[in-house]
């Protein structure tokens, strides 16, 4: 993750206006999480694409999402790997009981 973060601020960084704001980039995010939720939508939902549509995939709505995401968090200088570690520890104690576990041989 830290490559990804390094490898966003590096492209960034080349532009003078650098990262948008955070309720500009909350608003990018919003944005970019509407297009993903219209190609949801389209591949398992009930409304078909219309023709005239571009073909854009879940796959790059989720890389736009990514994109996004990571300019927010260097823009408020969050290191998003340590923000994971974080979440992952609270699955795994706080929330631990919280699904049905999947049953392995010999349990």
């Amino acid at each position: 993750m830290t490559q990804l973060q390094e490898e966003v601020n590096t492209y960034i960084s080349q532009f003078k206006e650098g990262y948008f704001s955070p309720l500009a980039m909350l608003a990018r995010m919003t944005e970019e999480l509407g297009e993903l939720a219209r190609e949801v939508n389209h591949y398992y939902g009930e409304k078909p694409k219309k023709a005239s549509e571009k073909e854009n995939t879940i796959e790059e709505e989720l890389g736009d999402m990514l994109f996004v995401l990571i300019c927010f968090a260097n823009s408020l200088n969050i290191d998003l790997e340590e923000s994971h570690n974080r979440v992952i520890e609270k699955f795994n104690t706080r929330d631990k009981n919280r699904w049905t576990r999947i049953e392995t041989e010999g349990e």
